[in-house]
């Protein structure tokens, strides 16, 4: 028998602190504004020898580090079909609906998502922590779920497989 197990990491270390603003259609959206964003993770595994699954230390520090790389930026969809990114020098100017909104290129973290919203975020974390699909499979990981919230009692997931 091959028992399954699940890891949960919610860490007071998991967690960003971004601008955003959500599109809602071609001609409305939010206003610019910001969060402190909280991750958790689930990893679905199978109970491995020694009476553990693996190292979750090793997961731990891969969704800080991720926490860490979106951490005090305005965050900008790259594949919304309502926006537009451009640069101009020093410069990156989103333009919805007409309108312009530029910001510093220091300020600014474009992400290849739809919109910048939890959803997406959950997605963007879930793809980042599946990359390694042999570290997965060498620890017996089968699924992964993957929780953002922006406050408490509001968040999305997304989950996946890996087989």
């Amino acid at each position: 028998m091959s028992e399954k197990v699940t890891i949960r990491l919610a860490k007071q270390n998991m967690k960003f602190s971004a601008g955003h603003f959500t599109i809602f259609s071609a001609s409305e959206r939010e206003r610019l504004h910001g969060h402190n964003f909280f991750v958790e993770v689930d990893l679905h595994a199978r109970m491995q020898v020694n009476g553990l699954c693996f190292d979750y230390g090793i997961y731990k520090d891969r969704v800080v580090a991720l926490c860490r790389e979106l951490n005090e930026w305005m965050i900008l969809p790259t594949r919304s079909p309502h926006l537009r990114i451009e640069e101009d020098g020093d410069h990156v100017i989103a333009v919805f609906a007409g309108q312009r909104i530029p910001f510093l290129r220091e300020d600014v973290k474009l992400l290849p998502i739809e919109n910048a919203t939890l959803e997406e975020f959950a997605g963007w974390f879930l793809a980042r922590l599946g990359e390694d699909r042999a570290a997965l499979r060498a620890h017996a990981i089968e699924e992964i779920e993957v929780r953002v919230a922006s406050a408490p009692g509001q968040s999305a997931g997304r989950r996946a497989r890996f087989d």
